[in-house]
């Protein structure tokens, strides 16, 4: 069994294609379906099921991926320690962030980082907050942007809150409550609505909200991309509710207000394992992202 053979497990775990394990490890693609071949030949049993469009792990190649990770996450601390002899002057981030951060540009901390660092690999990662702590758990991020919710409290995880916005309701120009610089959410209680997909933080404020509000919200459109939403309530096809900041200025006209019964708000979270050793470059951009302020500047 060689190191390599579980590095190409794991990127096909996490990336569902040996195509873009093939690119993520910088091998030729047989190169790499040539290795898990090998190594389910040593094990002596099938870890990936081929059979279906997407590439699935089998219960033992899932199995096989979780302690690979945790023996790679040791190989990795054991060169971080001989790393921290010399400084940061190489290796990996591996960050995770929800769709959308108001206003936290984690462009200007990338920046900023790589600045100070330029030989160190930064990859991003973009998912919803719920799949991105797992992520964290598993030591396939290093570190993460995303928003709290209860499933993700705890679980051996550690939280630093870097920003709080309203959620506003965004409604067409030509509403009748357009307007209104405050609506009840009751008051939308018969449109239809256009929410981010399942998963997302956003989709359980909307399900936890009305649910308060005393309805159950008719879902007509879903989108994880803020100016698709956006566009669509332009036109009329529903309302949402959205960070007050990814509607604000330039974009299609639509009209906003202020949500009472119950008030809403999000927030950007910078999280982390708490029992994980970083290796040097993970733990120079963990300290920089816990001195950004509210917009990611440091």
């Amino acid at each position: 069994m060689e190191l390599r053979q579980l590095k190409y497990l794991v990127a096909i775990a996490e990336e569902g294609s040996f195509t873009q394990a093939a690119v993520r490890e910088h091998v030729a693609q047989p190169a790499l379906s040539q290795q898990i071949r090998r190594l389910e030949q040593e094990v002596g049993i099938t870890l990936i099921d081929r059979t279906t469009r997407r590439v699935r792990m089998t219960a033992a190649g899932t199995r096989m991926v979780e302690r690979a990770r945790r023996a790679l996450a040791e190989i990795d601390a054991g060169v971080s320690e001989l790393d921290e002899l010399t400084g940061v002057r190489g290796g990996r981030v591996a960050i995770g962030a929800m769709q959308t951060l108001g206003p936290f540009d984690l462009s200007k901390l990338l920046a900023a980082f790589h600045n100070q660092y330029p030989e160190v690999e930064l990859a991003v990662r973009e998912e919803p907050s719920e799949a991105l702590a797992e992520r964290l758990r598993s030591d396939a991020l290093d570190l993460a942007f995303l928003s709290v919710t209860e499933r993700i409290q705890g679980g051996g995880l550690s939280f630093q809150r870097l920003a709080t916005e309203e959620v506003v309701a965004v409604l067409p120009p030509e509403h009748p409550l357009a307007g209104h610089e405050r609506v009840r959410l009751a008051d939308l209680g018969q449109e239809r609505f256009i929410s981010f997909r399942e998963g997302s933080m956003l989709r359980r404020l909307l399900i936890g909200a009305t649910g308060e509000a005393g309805f159950a919200p008719r879902v007509a459109f879903e989108s994880n991309e803020v100016a698709r939403i956006r566009s669509m309530v332009a036109r009329g096809l529903g309302v949402s509710l959205l960070p007050r900041s990814d509607v604000e200025g330039d974009g299609v006209a639509v009209a906003l207000a202020s949500v009472d019964e119950p008030a809403l708000s999000r927030d950007v979270t910078l999280v982390w394992r708490a029992d994980r050793r970083h290796g040097p470059a993970a733990a120079a951009f963990l300290d920089l992202a816990r001195r950004a302020d509210e917009t990611g500047a440091t």
